[in-house]
């Protein structure tokens, strides 16, 4: 099994001056449930490079066991600061990709051309492609092969507008995924703010939140076997 991870290179939270970047437990997680079950994973972001972690994922109050294994994982942090530019990607040499979220994915993969075309050939090609907590807003642009927006007609989830609304950034995101999911024609449901909600609709997987992100991973392994 080979696995593509994409995370944003976006680090500004709007206007705000405050930082964001990928939420930690929503890459942490999925690899060590994927890697564990011996998937081999590569990592890419737009820029390449070393992709900006969200400081507030780094907080205490948000450490799993995943992210603590992470802290002491040299050699994946070592991997991670040498993340693959997204252009340079070929989506045949892989079974499935995962985006993991944090508020970052909003500002640059939902509108990042060679992210887009990413996952149209990945779903094209019949493979699983994944998604967890905000990394469902990087759907909005992706069309289906039919040139229908992707998530027309299927069960997506992904971080709901009143979960946005707790971390008072509502008004601060460039988009609310809840609110775009449904224009585009797509079944947005959630679960309780917080709690562990995935969707499952053919080859699409979404999860609705942090809590949400070693789920997706695990029903991504189901599909992949």
């Amino acid at each position: 099994m080979k696995i593509l991870f994409v995370l944003t290179s976006h680090d500004e939270l709007g206007n705000t001056g405050h930082k964001t970047g990928f939420w930690v437990e929503e890459f942490a997680a999925p690899y060590y449930t994927l890697s564990d079950a011996q998937a081999s994973i590569t990592i890419a972001s737009p820029k390449g490079g070393q992709p900006p972690i969200d400081p507030k994922s780094e907080l205490p109050d948000f450490q799993t066991p995943a992210t603590v294994r992470f802290y002491k994982d040299e050699a994946l942090k070592e991997k991670l600061a040498h993340t693959l530019k997204l252009s340079e990607v070929n989506p045949a040499d892989y079974d499935a990709v995962f985006y993991p979220g944090g508020h970052g994915p909003l500002w640059d993969l939902a509108n990042d051309k060679n992210s887009i075309k990413l996952i149209e050939d990945f779903y094209a090609a019949s493979k699983p492609v994944a998604f967890v907590c905000h990394a469902p807003g990087v759907l909005l642009n992706v069309k289906a092969p039919n040139g229908e927006p992707l998530v027309k007609g299927k069960e997506v989830t992904g971080f709901s507008n009143s979960e946005e609304e707790a971390v008072q950034l509502n008004k601060i995101v460039p988009f609310l995924l809840e609110d775009e999911i449904q224009k585009l024609g797509g079944h947005y449901s959630k679960g309780h703010d917080w709690g562990t909600y995935i969707r499952k609709d053919g080859l699409l997987i979404t999860g609705q939140n942090p809590a949400s992100s070693e789920a997706v991973a695990k029903e991504l392994l189901k599909v992949l076997h």
